[in-house]
């Protein structure tokens, strides 16, 4: 099954958090936060403007993003979790 983003909407899967401190010690599934970054795994086309011409979107698939923790819209596709954002709700792309 194919998952195409309408116009201005980013699909992204979360970025597991890492599960040990810097000293070593493991963090248990329970009291680690949801994860603020993620992959880019589709965009949509591109934002529809007034005068109904279509802005491309900055982001692709791909790139590695940080949002807002409680941005978005989840969804599971074939069993993975997976979000659904606005482009204007990411905040960066990280790069390496």
């Amino acid at each position: 099954m194919k998952f195409r983003p309408l116009h201005d909407r980013v699909l992204v899967k979360r970025l597991e958090p890492e599960h040990k401190t810097a000293s070593g010690l493991v963090i248990p599934d329970a009291a680690t936060e949801k994860p603020d970054q993620g992959e880019v795994i589709a965009v949509g086309n591109g934002k529809i403007l007034k005068d109904g011409s279509i802005q491309a979107l900055q982001v692709k698939a791909g790139d590695r993003i940080l949002f807002g923790k409680y941005d978005g819209q989840t969804t599971k596709v074939q069993g993975e979790e997976l979000l659904v954002l606005r482009e204007e709700e990411i905040m960066a792309v990280i790069e390496s």
